[in-house]
C-alpha cells in the first residue's frame, strides 16, 4: 500500500496554481491513504475532494479554525469502518483557537489486512516539546487501547513539528521512554535513508517562512516485539521540487510504500 502525509497550507499563496501542481502529483502517485494537515472544509468547499476527485472516502477532523476551516483530514481507498478523534489540549499553553493543532484521529481501515491509520498533529510552537511529549504518550496510549492486542497493524502519520532528536519523535522510535510507558514505530524515511536529513520544512523551499531546516513530516510503522509488522520498501519526499516555478507548499510531504509481508529486522 502507499501512504502519505501532507501539509496543504490551506489556500495561502497562488492557491490556484498550487491546486493544479497538487491535484495533478496526487491524480499520478495514487496514495492508498493520506494523513492531511491544513486542509479546509467550509459549507460550499472540501479541497480534500477537490484534489483527490472520487474514490476515497474521507474523515474530516471535527476541530477546525473557525475563520477558515482549517484541520486535518484523513483520506482512504478503503472502507474505514470507524474512527476515533481525541483532543490533546495537554496543558494550558494549546491554543483553544486552533483546536486541530493538538488533536489526533485514528481511523480503523477495512483494507488488505486489519489496519489503524493514525493521523497525529501535535502542537507547533518551538518552545511547546514538553505539550508533544505529553500529546505523544496520549496518542501512544489510544492506539494501545484500541489494538494493543489484537495484532492489528498501525500506520502513524502526520506533521509532528519536531525534528527526529526531540524527546517526543524519540519516543515514537523507540529510543527513550516517557511519562513511565514506551513505544516502537519505525520511521519509515530513516529506514529507507539511513543518515540523510530528509528535510520537509526547509529554506529551500521559497514558500516556507521560517529560517531553519527541519524534518518535522513522518510516517510510522508500529512495531511487536522483534520489528515492524509492514515493510517499508520505499519512502520518498513529494512535493519537493517545483513544477513550472510552481511549488506545491510550503512543506515537503512524505510517500511510503509499505506491505503486508515479513518485515526486514
Amino acid at each position: 500500500m502507499r501512504v502519505a502525509t501532507l501539509n496543504l497550507w490551506c489556500r495561502h499563496g497562488d492557491w490556484p496554481a498550487r491546486r493544479k501542481v497538487l491535484a495533478e502529483g496526487l491524480r499520478q502517485l495514487r496514495p492508498d491513504l493520506v494523513a492531511f494537515q491544513e486542509s479546509i472544509v467550509t459549507d460550499g468547499y472540501d479541497q480534500v475532494a477537490d484534489l483527490l476527485g472520487d474514490g476515497y472516502e474521507l474523515h474530516h477532523g471535527t476541530g477546525r479554525t473557525p475563520h477558515d476551516g482549517a484541520g486535518t483530514t484523513i483520506a482512504s481507498r478503503w472502507p474505514v469502518t470507524r474512527t476515533h478523534e481525541r483532543d490533546l489540549s495537554v496543558s494550558p499553553r494549546v491554543d483553544p483557537a486552533e483546536p486541530w493543532i493538538g488533536s489526533v484521529c485514528a481511523a480503523e481501515v477495512d483494507g488488505p489486512e486489519p489496519l489503524l491509520f493514525v493521523h497525529h498533529k501535535p502542537s507547533y510552537p518551538l518552545h511547546m516539546e514538553l505539550e508533544r511529549e505529553l500529546q505523544a504518550v496520549a496518542t501512544a496510549r489510544l492506539v494501545e487501547d484500541l489494538c494493543g492486542g489484537d495484532g492489528r497493524h498501525v500506520v502513524l502519520a502526520g506533521d509532528f513539528d519536531a525534528t527526529p532528536d526531540a524527546a517526543s519523535v524519540r519516543f515514537w522510535s523507540g529510543r527513550q521512554s516517557l511519562a513511565g510507558t514506551s513505544v516502537c514505530y519505525r520511521d519509515a524515511w530513516e529506514h529507507a535513508h539511513p543518515g540523510e536529513p530528509g528535510y520537509t520544512f526547509t529554506t529551500r523551499n521559497p514558500l516556507m517562512s521560517w529560517d531553519w531546516d527541519r524534518r518535522i513530516d513522518y510516517i510510522l510503522v508500529r512495531c511487536g516485539g522483534t520489528g515492524p509488522t509492514l515493510r517499508v520498501d520505499r519512502c520518498e519526499l513529494l512535493f519537493a521540487e517545483p513544477v513550472g516555478g510552481v511549488w506545491a507548499s510550503d512543506h515537503f510531504g512524505v510517500v511510503a510504500d509499505l506491505s503486508f509481508a515479513p518485515a526486514r529486522p
